[in-house]
């Protein structure tokens, strides 16, 4: 059988920007239309949303039927949840929320089979085709791709020592936790959260590791490309369904 691959992760290592979409309706009908509307990734989100283990298996198969990488949000580096999702074909996790080198540690360990990590073992799950892919238990720890979201400044402070734990492959950063941190919820387009962004992603070219956001703005998108940003969130399906729907309805009730 064919080898173990991730074609975000391989996009990745080329270099390659990446546009994509974040998804939140818990809804594999929603994630067959957005497999083709030409995004190169979809993260199925389960921390800020209903999504559990048997819904984003629906997502994933719905997403593989074209040329669309699927991302999966945990809502936690929990083991046990982190091991389900790779068993359901899970290659590429966003993890929230992490803050030190220790924090990116137990997500990969989370990740990885033993003795390098705490991941158990089936013979048999979606990852390696029900059992056909024998090969997967020696393929899956290069081809999976683990992402570190720093939503916080103790994670800013911290990025060069994430960084440098063996199996981070990036970073995806989190504006609205950290302006709420900062004291300024709901301003991610502060003056001073984009500087601290900037600081950021700075700390992450220094150490040649891609980074990637999601925001509503187009200026800030086009920025955040213009600057290297490696992979982009442009939208959210459901924020697409909650304005475009009342845009509608105003439109003839007015």
């Amino acid at each position: 059988m064919a080898k173990f691959t991730n074609r975000f992760k391989e996009r990745l290592i080329k270099g390659e920007q990446q546009i994509g979409l974040w998804s939140t309706l818990c809804s594999n009908w929603v994630a067959d239309v957005l497999s083709d509307a030409g995004f190169d990734w979809v993260c199925v989100d389960m921390e800020h949303s209903p999504n559990d283990i048997a819904s984003v298996l629906g997502q994933l198969q719905a997403l593989a039927q074209n040329d669309c990488s699927a991302l999966v949000r945990p809502p936690w580096r929990e083991p046990v949840i982190v091991k389900r999702l790779l068993d359901a074909g899970a290659q590429s996790l966003v993890f929230p929320m992490v803050e030190t080198a220790d924090d990116a540690r137990e997500c990969v360990a989370a990740t990885r089979y033993p003795p390098e990590g705490i991941r158990g073992v089936s013979l048999m799950q979606r990852g390696n085709r029900f059992g056909k892919n024998p090969n997967y238990v020696h393929e899956a720890d290069e081809a999976i791709c683990r992402l570190m979201q720093i939503e916080s400044k103790k994670g800013l402070a911290n990025i060069e020592e994430i960084a440098a734990v063996d199996g981070v492959d990036g970073f995806f950063f989190g504006p609205a936790d950290l302006s709420a941190e900062m004291g300024m919820i709901g301003q991610m387009t502060h003056p001073d959260v984009l500087a601290l962004l900037d600081e950021g992603f700075a700390k992450c070219q220094a150490v040649n590791k891609p980074a990637g956001t999601l925001w509503p703005s187009e200026d800030l998108i086009r920025a955040c490309l213009e600057k290297g940003y490696a992979y982009i969130g442009v939208g959210a399906d459901l924020a697409i369904l909650s304005r475009e729907t009342a845009a509608l309805a105003k439109k003839y009730k007015a």
